[in-house]
């Protein structure tokens, strides 16, 4: 095949799974401060399939588009001016977001800044499943919050990729951590580092925990738990509401409480996964995989990933 082109996975219009499809396309050519990475393996992401479906981030998207942040791979190329990374290099990163990061291909390019050396410790399939939901944890907690040694944090959806990563941090940050999941991960997040776990099937978290310094809500309004973590929430105490932003009503119950709240969009961030990479390295954080998928499995990864059941994260093989 031509060195021009490469496979990747285009949609052509936003629908269900059925709309993902493998071709070849042209390959990009890095801009000064850019590098061309060869990707190895791309992460998969709510925010993915509710792109796909046109929502999510669709509204800052043009079609036909190629999907995915999570990058992990090679550098093969360097634009002018790029002198913290060389070819070979092999790299992690979200390029881009929310703008198309284009990472369900062969190649990528982006700002060199935007990516971070790979964790030497893991391989690239876990490297790819690390950048957006890390970041997103990470900058909740660190940046967004300012969580610090002795506060209590409670984690929503504690067992999925971001929330099995903010337990992680939390606990590296000094935490005392509170995480809602279904029983059958509770084992696994006290491994993490949970000291208190609560099967959100069988009890109102309301009922059993209280005296939360920081919730980071990675459920939203879904059962009204953003505007009930309010009341677990100590007055002056925030709640980081991560899907869909603050509502009115969430707006509204915290303000009586005396409680903050905040909305919260990751961002690009080679600073902070160089961080994440040393951790990771350190034995201190990982990343679970629940599953790998080769890139012309796709719409089958997208179906398994909406069943909202992922122990962890799913993850597309691009190059062997």
């Amino acid at each position: 095949m031509s060195e021009h082109t490469m496979r990747a996975v285009t949609i052509k219009e936003f629908g269900g799974p059925e709309v993902l499809t493998v071709e070849r396309v042209a390959r990009p050519e890095p801009l000064p401060t850019e590098v061309l990475v060869r990707v190895h393996a791309a992460g998969i992401n709510p925010v993915d399939w509710k792109t796909r479906a046109g929502k999510g981030m669709a509204g800052m998207q043009t079609l036909p588009l190629i999907l995915g942040w999570d990058v992990s791979g090679v550098v093969e190329e360097v634009g002018f001016g790029v002198t913290t990374l060389a070819p070979g290099d092999e790299v992690y990163g979200m390029p881009w977001f929310p703008r198309p990061a284009s990472a369900y291909a062969e190649f990528v390019t982006a700002p060199s800044r935007h990516f971070a050396r790979k964790p030497t410790s893991i391989g690239h399939a876990e490297a790819a499943a690390l950048p957006l939901a890390a970041l997103t944890a990470w900058q909740a907690l660190v940046d967004t919050a300012g969580v610090k040694a002795g506060q209590r944090v409670l984690v929503h959806a504690a067992a999925g990729g971001v929330g099995h990563l903010a337990v992680q941090f939390a606990k590296h940050l000094g935490a005392e951590v509170v995480a809602t999941a279904s029983e059958p991960r509770h084992a696994w997040l006290k491994e993490l580092g949970a000291d208190e776990t609560i099967d959100y099937r069988q009890q109102r978290f309301e009922d059993v925990t209280r005296d939360i310094d920081v919730v980071i809500d990675l459920i939203g309004s879904q059962d009204d738990t953003d505007a009930r973590s309010v009341s677990v929430t100590r007055p002056g105490g925030l709640v980081v509401s991560i899907p869909g932003g603050v509502s009115e009503r969430l707006a509204t119950v915290a303000g009586q409480a005396g409680v903050r709240t905040s909305p919260f969009l990751v961002e690009p961030d080679g600073v902070a996964l160089t961080t994440i990479a040393e951790l990771v390295d350190s034995g201190v954080v990982r990343i679970e995989v629940e599953r790998t998928f080769p890139l012309e499995e796709v719409a089958q990864a997208h179906r398994r990933g909406e069943i909202d059941r992922t122990r962890g994260k799913l993850v597309l093989t691009v190059t062997h």
